[in-house]
């Protein structure tokens, strides 16, 4: 009698805490807010830039259209996150089969989630670079040089991220091979 009431607990307990992966939906709901803030910042940003096309030089321009390319990129690691994380985390999407399903998708794990955000964030540094470089003039050297300290840290820890991918799915296909 006492063995089933601690396996009925036991099991309780495990029920529970897997339960407890549906805590994260509000906050990729969340972030679902944030992307729709994004595309409106997006949408002011172009109307911005074609009512002032005829003041704008090619520099400033290029500013926006650079700031253009940001938004899009986080708004990118936006999805990657919540649609990403929510398959990896909370349940399954079952959307293998609808014709507009990422590729990417089908082979989300966390070491790719980590993988794809760590590049989706070495991209958008990159823009940050650029306009950086691009207003050097005007910034103070110190920022400068932390901008690329930063971005070299990203690098950095991208490579180091895909290295040790690399090697737990060595790790995984030896253990595999080891079963058969």
């Amino acid at each position: 009698m006492m063995a089933s009431r601690k396996t009925l607990f036991e099991h309780g307990l495990a029920l529970t805490i897997f339960s407890s992966r549906w805590l994260q939906a509000p906050l990729y709901f969340g972030l679902i807010i944030a992307q729709a803030i994004y595309v409106h910042r997006f949408t002011k940003e172009v109307w911005h830039l074609l009512t002032s096309l005829k003041v704008y030089g090619e520099t400033e321009i290029m500013l926006v259209v650079l700031n253009l390319i940001d938004v899009v990129m986080i708004s990118n690691l936006l999805i990657m996150v919540i649609i990403g994380g929510y398959e990896t985390f909370v349940s399954k999407l079952g959307m293998d089969s609808h014709p507009d399903s990422p590729d990417w998708l089908g082979h989300v794990n966390a070491n790719t989630m980590k993988i794809k955000l760590s590049m989706a964030l070495i991209g958008i540094s990159s823009i940050h670079l650029l306009k950086t470089f691009i207003n050097a003039p005007q910034m103070l050297e110190v920022t400068i040089k932390w901008q690329v300290v930063i971005h070299v840290t990203f690098l950095i820890s991208a490579v180091a991220l895909a290295y040790t991918a690399k090697i737990s799915q060595q790790h995984l296909e030896v253990l595999n091979a080891h079963k058969h």
